[in-house]
């Protein structure tokens, strides 16, 4: 069973309340930060944007990295096969040299 606590979360002028597990608590608030980070550069380069569109760059910004992280990460095992098909190449090549 999950430990759940409420915790108190501050995004841009709204604070939120949530239940969550203890053990992501961190996670939670090291989010707060990320996307109150975010929201600020935005609202710099972009003063004249409304509220809601500011949270909309930031949840596409964010939606992006994902997107490119698990792509990145779904390529690692086809870039490590490569590497060793390589390593096998470059050694059977040098044999014959």
């Amino acid at each position: 069973m999950d430990d759940k606590q409420s915790i108190s979360l501050q995004l841009d002028a709204r604070k939120i309340r949530l239940q969550v597990s203890r053990d992501k608590e961190a996670y939670y608030r090291e989010a707060a930060i990320m996307l109150n980070e975010r929201y600020r550069d935005f609202q710099k380069r972009m003063p004249k944007a409304s509220v809601e569109e500011l949270w909309m760059y930031v949840a596409l910004q964010i939606a992006v990295n994902l997107h490119a992280d698990a792509h990145s990460k779904a390529l690692k095992p086809i870039e490590k096969k490569i590497s060793e098909l390589d390593q096998q190449i470059f050694e059977i090549l040098n044999q014959k040299s």
